[in-house]
């Protein structure tokens, strides 16, 4: 039987993510940009490769590959992010 630890691990992972990335985009005032657009990180095809096969092996179902797919939208956001 698994501890309480070892099962919560997941979940404590996926909150720190979230909120790693909800605390990005908070401003002070949030009805007037401010002008600075979010930089976007470019990972070599390596990483992606990597990546794409440790996105693979997680178990049907997985949480983390929603997650992965709002950012994915996030970047794409913050890629076309431009202010006057």
């Amino acid at each position: 039987m698994k501890s309480s630890a070892e099962c919560s691990r997941p979940r404590l992972a996926a909150l720190a993510i979230v909120t790693s990335l909800l605390s990005a985009c908070t401003t002070v005032g949030s009805e007037r940009p401010t002008g600075v657009c979010p930089p976007v990180e470019e990972y070599d095809a390596g990483v992606l490769a990597q990546a794409a096969a440790e996105v693979q092996a997680l178990p049907k179902g997985s949480a983390v590959v929603d997650m992965l797919s709002d950012y994915a939208v996030m970047r794409e956001q913050a890629r076309a992010c431009v202010f006057p």
